[in-house]
């Protein structure tokens, strides 16, 4: 870890409205210069959120809460048994390339997921992070960033074991030719803690290429 990002763990998980709240306080704090950078680490209860580009025909089955989340993307899934990455960094500072950013974000999250043996890569034209599940290429990994005042908040998440039928209530990421994985499916025993500390690990290579 760097002396100029904190690095949280939430130790339960999070409402969406309190943790977008509590995102939007600490990227406005960063920008004035009266909060450091952070990673936030969380899971959240079962819910759909809503990126600017979501189509509701997307939203299949709302069987959980639905929340606007202001992020670039369409629909996504967050629950218990998946690591969500809340980033707020001053992207002002480190080159003000968004497109490069996002990039950066993935590759962090592929570096991570190496480090647990599972190969994972980008998809040209797809944004999020992609492994091959019994033959064929599934998502494992969502990416969905905000960026305001040059400080990005938003960022990825991981599906390690979460219930995967949750899927079933939306087109993910506006993909219906694609299925959803996770590390428990591909037969991976990696848990949280594992991947949480992948990520650290992986953390300082990720600041490198920004």
């Amino acid at each position: 870890m760097t002396d100029d990002v904190d690095w949280i763990l939430a130790d339960a998980p999070v409402p969406y409205p309190e943790a977008r709240a509590w995102m939007e306080t600490r990227a406005t704090g960063v920008a004035a210069g009266d909060a450091r950078e952070a990673v936030w680490l969380i899971e959240h209860p079962p819910l759909y959120t809503a990126g600017i580009s979501a189509d509701p025909t997307e939203l299949l089955d709302a069987q959980f809460p639905v929340y606007a989340a202001g992020r670039g993307g369409r629909y996504t899934y967050h629950g218990p048994g998946q690591r969500v990455g809340y980033i707020m960094l001053d992207i002002g500072k480190r080159g003000r390339d968004v497109r490069r950013f996002v990039h950066a974000v993935e590759g962090w999250v592929i570096a991570a997921l190496e480090r647990l043996e599972v190969k994972a890569w980008r998809a040209p034209g797809r944004i999020g992070i992609w492994t091959e599940d019994q033959g064929q290429e599934a998502k494992i990994g969502a990416i969905g960033i905000r960026v305001r005042r040059w400080i990005s908040f938003h960022g990825f998440s991981v599906n390690v074991a979460p219930n995967l039928s949750h899927f079933d209530g939306i087109v993910p990421c506006g993909l219906s030719e694609f299925g959803v994985t996770s590390l428990s499916k591909l037969g991976n025993p990696a848990k949280i803690t594992d991947l949480d500390a992948a990520l650290l690990a992986e953390f300082q290579g990720f600041l490198d290429v920004l």
